[in-house]
C-alpha cells in the first residue's frame, strides 16, 4: 500500500481501538473469481487494513459461469447476513447471476440484518431490490475483485470507501467542466445502467420521486448507453428525477461507422432531449479509481462552472 493509504488505515485503526476489527463477509452472489491466488491476495490486503475476513464463497462450488448454484448463492447471502460477527457483506465480483436470485430473496430478512451491503456492477440488482422491497440503503463501492487484488491499490478508492462507511455524512468534491449549474436535494440511487434498464417494469426497481440518479457501465458503446437511458426515459423514470449523474463509461470501441458519434455527442443529445439535468464526471464505475456512493441516502448536489459536490447523509454506518 502507498503512503497515503497507509496513513488512512492507521487513522481508521486508531479510531477503532475500543471496537472489534471490521468483519467483512465475502459472497459470490454473481460470478466466480477466475484467479484463486488473486482472491487470497485480496483477502490479505483487507487483513492488512485491519479487517477480519470471512469468506462465505467456495471456489470449488462454482457452477457454470456462476459462483455456485442459485440456491447456494442465496445461502451465502443469508449466512453472511445472519452471522453476528459480520459488519459488511461484500461482493466477491460482478458478472451476471443476481437477476436469477431476485424472486427467491427475502429482502426484508437481508435488510433486518443491518449489515452494510457493498458492491457494484451486477450487485446493483441486489441493491435496488433492497431499496425497492425494504427501503434499505446499501453502498455502491469496491468489490474484492478487482479493487482489492490489484498490484497497486487505489488510494482514492479505498480512502473514499473507508471514510464513507465510518461517517454519518460523506461529501464528494469533483472537478468537472461544462455541467449545468444546479442545487438540488433528494434520494440518491442508481448503479450499473444495464442492470437498472433491465429492472424496468419489475418490482425490484425502486420508485424514487425527486431523486438524484447515478449510472455507470463498461463495454457499452455510446449508442447502447443512449438506448438504455432512453428506456429509463420512456418508462417514466427520468421524469421523476432532479438530476442524472453519469459516471465512468469505459472499454467501448468506436469505429468508422460511427461517423463522429461518440460519447460527447451522445451526452449532447441526452441533454437536449431529457427532462432532467445531465452531469458528467462522477468518479464511479468499473475503473481503478471509484467513489463510494450510498444508494438510498439523502443527498445534496451542488454544481457550478468548475465542478460539483455531492453530500450524502442519513444512511447506516460503522461507528468508530
Amino acid at each position: 500500500m502507498n503512503a497515503e493509504l497507509n496513513q488512512t488505515v492507521r487513522l481508521l485503526n486508531a479510531e477503532r481501538v475500543e471496537r472489534k476489527p471490521i468483519v467483512i463477509g465475502l459472497v459470490a452472489a454473481s460470478g466466480y473469481a477466475v484467479d484463486a491466488e488473486a482472491v487470497e491476495r485480496g483477502i490479505a490486503n483487507l487483513q492488512a487494513q485491519g479487517c477480519t475476513v470471512k469468506n462465505f464463497s467456495d471456489a470449488a462450488r462454482k457452477f457454470q459461469r456462476f459462483g455456485a448454484t442459485d440456491d447456494e448463492r442465496i445461502a451465502q447471502l443469508y449466512a453472511a447476513a445472519q452471522d453476528p460477527e459480520v459488519d459488511i457483506v461484500m461482493a466477491l465480483r460482478g458478472g451476471y447471476g443476481l437477476t436469477r436470485l431476485l424472486p427467491e430473496l427475502d429482502f426484508k430478512l437481508l435488510a433486518a440484518s443491518k449489515k452494510l451491503f457493498v458492491g457494484h456492477s451486477d450487485f446493483t440488482a441486489l441493491q435496488m431490490g433492497l431499496l425497492a422491497q425494504a427501503g434499505a440503503s446499501s453502498f455502491t463501492g469496491p468489490m474484492l475483485c478487482d479493487d482489492f487484488v490489484r498490484d497497486e491499490l487505489s488510494a482514492y478508492t479505498l480512502n473514499n470507501f473507508w471514510r464513507c462507511i465510518t461517517q454519518p455524512e460523506h461529501t464528494l468534491t469533483v472537478q468537472a467542466k461544462d455541467n449545468p449549474q444546479l442545487d438540488v436535494s433528494g434520494t440518491l440511487w442508481g448503479g450499473n445502467l444495464a442492470m437498472l434498464a433491465h429492472l424496468v417494469g419489475s418490482p425490484y426497481l425502486p420508485q424514487v420521486p425527486g431523486g438524484i440518479l447515478f449510472v455507470e457501465d463498461v463495454n457499452e458503446h455510446p449508442y447502447r448507453v443512449e438506448r438504455m437511458v432512453l428506456q429509463l426515459l420512456h418508462a417514466g423514470v427520468l421524469d421523476r428525477q432532479k438530476a442524472l449523474l453519469l459516471g465512468d463509461f469505459s472499454a467501448y470501441r468506436l469505429t468508422d461507422y460511427d461517423n463522429g458519434y461518440d460519447f460527447e455527442q451522445m451526452v449532447a443529445y441526452l441533454r437536449s432531449h431529457l427532462p432532467v439535468p445531465v452531469l458528467t464526471g462522477l468518479p464511479f464505475g468499473h475503473g481503478r479509481d471509484k467513489a463510494t456512493l450510498v444508494a438510498g441516502a439523502q443527498a445534496t448536489l451542488n454544481s457550478q462552472a468548475d465542478g460539483f459536490s455531492l453530500t450524502m447523509q442519513g444512511y447506516p454506518f460503522l461507528a468508530t
